[in-house]
């Protein structure tokens, strides 16, 4: 992928395990990374610390992509239909501000975008969306274990209850933008 194609895009949308799988299965996607961005403690978070819910970063993907392959509004359509932007603090039983749904951008021209995307996909949903779009400070790369979950954990009761659904939507509104 040639350097001015390369964008980096960071969302947070419950818990990271399941949009990292989803990332990782689209087209023009080089990267998928878990970890923690948007808090207010000094030094690097630990997951422990993130669960407490008491640092004020959210699970996040670091998503690196090839826009010639993927736009960022692409990407943004594919995140807000791969998890609930309705529920506030809330994924599943993931609960707490470190399971936000937050749209991390980089520049103004990403914060443009996630407003529209946003404002077109409020008729998707039944309830208000509640999808916080802030800007993108640091992000915090999650311990090793974290990282290829789904992939490294197929078998796993998470994996099939959780995970396996989401890419079945995935696959079903998006199939034209996977490998």
């Amino acid at each position: 992928m040639s350097l001015e194609n390369r964008q980096v895009a960071t969302f947070g949308g419950g818990c990271f395990w399941c949009a990292e799988a989803v990332f990782r299965a689209l087209k023009g996607v080089e990267t998928v990374e878990s970890g923690y961005s948007g808090g207010n403690v000094p030094g690097h978070p630990t997951y422990r610390e993130i669960r407490s819910g008491l640092t004020g970063h959210a699970e996040v993907v670091q998503v690196v992509f090839n826009s010639a392959c993927i736009s960022y509004k692409d990407l943004l359509v594919v995140f807000m239909t791969t998890h609930n932007p309705t529920t506030l603090n809330k994924q599943g039983g993931d609960v707490g501000t470190q399971y936000r749904s937050v749209i991390f951008y980089q520049d103004e021209t990403e914060k443009k975008i996630a407003e529209t995307v946003i404002e077109e996909m409020g008729g998707y949903f039944n309830d208000s969306i509640v999808t916080v779009i802030s800007p993108f400070k640091k992000f915090f790369k999650a311990e090793d274990y974290h990282q290829d979950y789904y992939k490294n954990n197929k078998a796993e009761a998470y994996c099939h209850v959780v995970i396996m659904p989401k890419l079945a939507k995935l696959r079903e509104l998006h199939a034209n933008k996977l490998k």
